[in-house]
């Protein structure tokens, strides 16, 4: 059984095609302690730790593209995952933690590969499509072309499946937002275009 705290498009994202599985959906991450047989635990909101977590003993998957691990003074059993849009349902994912053999079989079942990776802010493929993001409000700021075009032109260029602002709506300008933030503290090349700033802003 896997016990998950999540949203609608979460869930379905997560459990859509794996077949095979004991999926148990609670309403929050609260209700984790309920199901202590569980093998494994995913709570999807962000950044979420509650203190029973550690007492549950069994991997607990957290979706915190931006907080670290170290940040976030995690316990062991505390895993970083990617829960943004487009994510969940990839057949490779990144995550941060302790690697160990439990962690493996869970993925293993979930027919998902694993590359454990550094405890660091936005993981890589996150860091990746956040910047293509940015770089795309800046060329809309110049005036390149329209957002439109824009996805268009990356989509058939680069054959990635969504353009840079299909995803940004995909995903949520809030989180791009953050974890650009977080980065351009300590790296430059991560400063946020202000039309992002401001589209973010207007939809808080």
């Amino acid at each position: 059984m896997i016990v998950v705290a999540a949203s609608d498009e979460q869930w379905n994202e997560l459990t859509g095609g794996r077949a095979g599985i004991t999926w148990q959906r609670v309403e929050n991450s609260a209700a984790f302690s309920q199901y202590k047989h569980a093998a494994a635990f995913f709570s999807l909101h962000n950044n979420e730790i509650l203190p029973e977590f550690e007492s549950l003993k069994k991997p607990v998957f957290i979706n915190s593209v931006v907080q670290t691990l170290g940040a976030l003074t995690a316990p062991e059993n505390i895993y970083r995952i990617n829960g943004w849009a487009t994510f969940l349902n990839r057949s490779v994912w990144e995550i941060a933690g302790t690697v160990n053999e439990e962690v493996d079989a869970v993925f293993k079942s979930l027919h998902i590969k694993i590359n454990f990776v550094k405890d660091e802010p936005g993981f890589i493929a996150a860091r990746v499509i956040a910047m293509i993001i940015n770089e795309a409000y800046f060329a809309l700021e110049d005036n390149v072309s329209s957002k439109t075009e824009i996805d268009t032109a990356m989509k058939l260029g680069t054959n990635y499946p969504f353009g840079p602002f299909e995803w940004v709506g995909l995903i949520g300008n809030k989180n791009v937002l953050a974890l650009l933030q977080q980065l351009y503290a300590t790296d430059s090349r991560y400063k946020p275009s202000e039309l992002l700033i401001k589209e973010a802003t207007e939809n808080n």
